[in-house]
């Protein structure tokens, strides 16, 4: 469980849609309390994959801090309870590829166990696809949604995203069985 510590700072400027020149969001994404915070939402969700025989594995090269990490995403949203403060799920948004396909874009989602079945990660999906929307992006790809994940593809249908095929055996799980994915996309 997470919790934004410190939340001081202002918002966007009207009509700049540039995270950078929002100091509170930047404040809630690099402030060591909100990262440490963030952190630990991450090993939650780990730790239900782990109780779910889902293998995590991390592609990426962490030679940066998180301050980077954060800033450098196109959007970061925070769904948080009421005055607690407390994260109840968060999503990070960023191109999907760059040059010709720049307009496309992807995301990743994290629900707090104690909040499944509380609509959070619908609320957090429907966020996205404005954000992308207001940001330029002109399409939301999922590139890897396993097969197996009826609870996420049956969100991502009822929004209305469409599924572009299946790919056989495209996800390790932690047992080292291989499961298929489905991508999805939905254009904003």
């Amino acid at each position: 469980f997470g919790k934004i510590v410190e939340d001081t700072g202002e918002l966007l400027p009207e009509g700049q849609r540039e995270n950078r020149f929002a100091s509170r969001y930047i404040n809630r994404v690099t402030n060591r309390k909100n990262l440490e915070a963030s952190n630990e939402l991450f090993i939650q969700l780990v730790q239900e994959a782990h109780k779910r025989n889902i293998r995590v594995i991390l592609d990426g090269v962490f030679n940066h801090t998180g301050r980077e990490f954060f800033a450098g995403q196109s959007y970061c949203g925070v769904a948080e309870e009421g005055e607690s403060g407390k994260i109840l799920g968060l999503y990070i948004l960023h191109p999907n590829n760059v040059g010709r396909c720049g307009h496309i874009c992807n995301a990743s989602y994290a629900v707090t166990s104690r909040c499944r079945g509380l609509h959070i990660g619908k609320m957090l999906v429907q966020d996205c696809i404005r954000q992308a929307h207001d940001i330029g992006f002109k399409i939301l790809q999922f590139n890897a949604v396993v097969a197996t994940n009826t609870h996420a593809r049956k969100l991502y249908e009822r929004i209305g995203f469409q599924q572009l095929g299946m790919i056989p055996k495209g996800f390790r799980m932690k047992n080292g069985n291989y499961e298929d994915i489905c991508p999805y996309y939905i254009e904003v």
